[in-house]
Formats: C-alpha cells, structure tokens, sequence
C-alpha cells in the first residue's frame, strides 16, 4: 500500500500559497459563498493569507454557507465506550498500552445494556460506540455488541442509529461489522504527518501508517456507505492537517465516487496518565481553531463536521454556526461511567472532557440559539447513503427532509424527557420552524406526524 498523502505536494501548496493578491483571495470567498467547494490550493491561499480582515470574511463566508446548506439543525449524539484495552502505545491517549495508570475494563453483556438504558432513558436515539484496538475487539465482537445495543428497548424508546469509532480491519471484518447495520464508520489517522507520526505511534498495529490510512477504502470496498475522518489536532501543524485531511477526502471521492460523510477535527485534551498531551507541540488557540472550521467548512460544503464536547460551552457556541453540523452531549466518556456515575470513571477515560453539561442543558441552550436540536435517523432507514445521500445534498435538497424530520425527533424528546423550560421553549421554536416550511403539504404532514407523535406513536420519519 502506498500512502495518497503526499508531504511534497501539501508544502508546495502552502509555499504557493503565500503573497497572493486581495482580488485572488476575493474571487476565491466568491466561489466559496456559491457553496462551489475549495480546492486544496485555493484553501492554502487562505490560511497563508491571513489579516484581520480576510479572517472575518472567512468565518462570514462560512456561517453563510452553513445556514444555506443546513439551517439551524444540529444533531445530537453520544459516545458509548465498550472498552479500554489497547496493544497501541499512542503517546497522547490514557488507553496507550504503556498506561499503567488506566484502569482497564470491558463491558460485559448486562453492563452493555445498563449503558445503553441509561442514554435511552436520557433521551439519545444515535451512538458513537468506541472501542480500544486490541484482539479482544475482533469484527465478530463489534458485530455483537451493536447488535446488543440495538436490540434492547425500553418505554422510553430505542437506539436507532449506531456509528462505529474502532480499529481498521481487512474487508472481511468490515463485512462482518456492516452486517450488524452499522451507520458510519471512523478512522482517524490522527496526524496526517509521516515524520510525527511515526514519533506518537512506536509500535502495535497502529503504527503502520499506510495500514490505518487506507482503512476505510477497505471499508467502502466491503460495502460500508458513510465513512468518517479526522485529526486529532496539536500534534502537528494544523495548516498541513487541513490540507492532508481535504486530500483524503479529495481520495475517497475519487476512488469511491463519494468523500466522507463526516469529518472531525478534535484538539488534544488532557488524558490521564500521559504527560505528552498535557503540553501538544502544537497546540491550537481558539481564534484559530475558528478559523480551521471555517477554512473545512467552505471547502467540503456538504460534508458533516463533527464538534465534541472536549470543547467548553462558550466556544462550542461560537463555532457551530461556522460550519458544524454534529455535536455530541450529555457525553461521558469513562468505560460504564453512564449506568454507574462513578467517580473513579476518569481512569477508564480516554481524556478529559470540556462540556460536561446533560443531554437537556445542552439542547436547552441549542433552543436559546434557535437552533433545532434533531436526533433524526430517517436517511439510514430509507437508503439514503453514500452515493444516494450526495445525490440529494448537492442540489440542496437534503435539507427538507432534514428541517422535518429535526422537527419531528425533537417533538419526540419533548413529549418524553424534556425539562419544562426546555419543553416550553421548544414548542416555541417547533412553531417557527413550522411557519418556515414552505411547501404545504410536507407542512401538513409534518403538523399531522406532531399530533401523532402526541397520542403516543414513535419513530415516525419523512
């Protein structure tokens, strides 16, 4: 396997990019703002350009696209850790088998189900399932344990959407995931720098960098749709992780005819037991991580971007208008720390988490914003995946199924988990974004599923 991530040609764009004119930076942020998509090239000219100016319209341009393309729905998710063991020695992570301060533990079949009552009796309907890379976890496992999580129900609903966050595998183990009706699966590479990441991944399978970065080809090649991508910045140049991370997704396209469904961008955290993540190399401030989702946001215009809660509530709120599209809440991150709210969870903890807020206060402040907090899983039950999904997102009209069916899943959480002020702020933000549907006979069907949904019905989908 050879790597498509050339550091060549990523340094080329950027020493290309350098001292370029106001008019070609104008005519680039047009292109933009007609939601046309960057280039690599014309994204380079932008970071290496920067000024005070040129910075607001970027994030102006982004926030533009943004409201264009999704409105002012946000999907919610949570992350659900199946285990921590780990034969990775990443040296940022608190899993890294060199840990001697982790706490180890996998989820047996009734802690699984403990889990997963909690985030359904919280309100969750989508999971991010995360697993450590470690024999223990083989496809057949993962297979078994989001079967697990989908088969349990409770009065107050189901999971219906489960991603996958795990280790590569051959086809064949993808194959085997797939067939346990998985949504999206990610692999982040983490640093996209050969050089650094050699340094942060001395050994296990991790550290066969070519291995991890052709990942999810085999996975699209075994019948996966929706993949998803990342960096976990700090630990490199975030210049050269944008532009390596727009040529992944420059890879999938063109060898699959569809790039990521998502990607994500987290900044290093503290991670208990490693003192490399308590000082990144690189460490990103918040103007220009703004910035980093602004410059993704105009150059994958349809793409998810996902926005964890390592991030505090302020600046969480500063970037989803500038491009994101998913944010994880009511998050715990401590291998069963949602069944048990045990206070020793943080040494079962990958890092530590910055939004601690629960599932409510965050949609809560989401409504305050007026944005509509969905937890829609519709496209996944209808076949509009992959290829069929972009089909629709490129021409915009992805986003009428998206605005109803928000509208819809979040009806539901009101009716069943919703705090008052949260409930009572809600059904004001449902009737805006009722008046706003334009077409009205998706209108009525809409204000008929609501009334549905009243009397007791579930899972009703556009």
């Amino acid at each position: 396997m050879k790597s498509f991530i050339s550091e060549a040609k990523i340094n080329n764009y950027l020493k290309e990019g350098e001292n370029c004119s106001s008019e070609q930076i104008n005519v680039i942020l047009q292109k933009a703002s007609e939601k046309k998509g960057l280039t690599i090239s014309e994204v380079a000219i932008l970071m290496q350009n920067r000024s005070p100016e040129t910075d607001q319209l970027i994030l102006n341009a982004a926030t533009e696209v943004k409201k264009s393309i999704y409105g002012n729905r946000i999907v919610l998710f949570a992350p659900l850790y199946i285990g921590n063991l780990c034969i990775n020695d990443c040296l940022y992570c608190g899993f890294r088998i060199s840990n001697r301060e982790c706490t180890r533990k996998t989820l047996d079949d009734r802690e699984i189900q403990a889990e997963v009552r909690s985030l359904i009796n919280s309100g969750h309907k989508r999971l991010i399932v995360v697993y450590g890379e470690h024999p223990k976890y083989s496809s057949e496992f993962i297979k078994k344990t989001v079967s697990d999580v989908y088969a349990l129900k409770t009065e107050k609903g189901e999971i219906r959407r489960v991603n996958i966050n795990a280790a590569p595998f051959e086809e064949d183990g993808f194959a085997t995931i797939k067939s346990a009706g998985i949504g999206t699966y990610q692999i982040f590479q983490e640093t996209y720098h050969r050089p650094t990441y050699q340094k942060l991944h001395p050994r296990g399978p991790k550290s066969d960098f070519n291995w991890r970065l052709h990942g999810l080809d085999r996975a699209m090649k075994a019948g996966i749709d929706d993949v998803g991508i990342g960096a976990l910045l700090g630990l490199y140049d975030w210049k050269f992780e944008l532009l390596a991370l727009l040529a992944h997704s420059e890879h999938l396209e063109h060898e699959f005819g569809v790039g990521p469904h998502t990607i994500s961008f987290p900044r290093i955290e503290p991670a208990f037991g490693s003192e490399f993540s308590r000082q990144p190399p690189y460490q990103l401030d918040d103007e220009t991580f703004k910035i980093f989702v602004a410059l993704l946001r105009l150059a994958v215009p349809y793409t998810g971007l996902i926005l964890t809660a390592r991030e505090k509530l302020k600046l969480r709120n500063e970037l989803i208008p500038l491009g994101v599209s998913q944010i994880d809440a009511g998050s715990s991150i401590g291998v069963g720390e949602y069944s048990t709210h045990d206070e020793e969870a943080y040494k079962r903890s990958q890092f530590v988490l910055g939004d601690t807020r629960t599932l409510d206060d965050v949609i809560y402040e989401l409504v305050r914003q007026k944005l509509i907090p969905s937890f829609c899983t519709g496209c996944y039950r209808v076949g509009r995946t992959g290829k069929e999904f972009m089909k629709l997102s490129k021409p915009g009209e992805i986003k009428t199924f998206c605005q109803a069916n928000a509208i819809l899943t979040f009806g539901e959480y009101i009716t069943d988990f919703a705090s008052q002020k949260t409930k009572e702020a809600g059904m004001e933000l449902i009737k805006e974004e009722l008046a706003s549907i334009k077409n009205p006979e998706l209108k009525q069907k809409v204000e008929e599923s609501l009334q549905h949904i009243q009397i007791g019905k579930r899972d009703i989908y556009i």
